[in-house]
């Protein structure tokens, strides 16, 4: 059973940064487009970004200007980068790829 695995969650104030990392131990996943997708809780799960195969970039509204996503191909690595952080930003974290998910990394945004 393949499983990504998500880091660089973490408890900061608003406004302030963190940078996720997604990987894929024992799978390549340069093949297939890669997402972000994250759960507050007693809320559905919310798409936040994606990264495609040719490196091209997407965003949901709430996050765009703030949030950065990327890959690097050489470590199989995604990377979720998270600047001018909000409480409504609170969320599980969660990585996917060619259909596997990660269990996720928590991010706790206080006011």
């Amino acid at each position: 059973q393949v499983q990504l695995v998500e880091s660089g969650g973490g408890s900061v104030q608003a406004g302030g940064s963190l940078r996720l990392s997604c990987t894929a131990p024992g799978f390549t996943s340069n093949n297939c487009a890669m997402d972000w997708f994250r759960q507050a809780a007693g809320k559905q799960r919310e798409w936040v970004s994606s990264i495609g195969t040719d490196g091209s970039t997407n965003y949901a509204a709430s996050t765009k200007g703030r949030f950065t996503i990327s890959k690097d191909k050489a470590k199989g690595t995604m990377y979720l980068q998270m600047n001018s952080l909000k409480p409504e930003d609170t969320a599980m974290y969660s990585c996917t790829a060619c259909g596997y998910w990660g269990q996720g990394t928590q991010v706790t945004v206080s006011s």
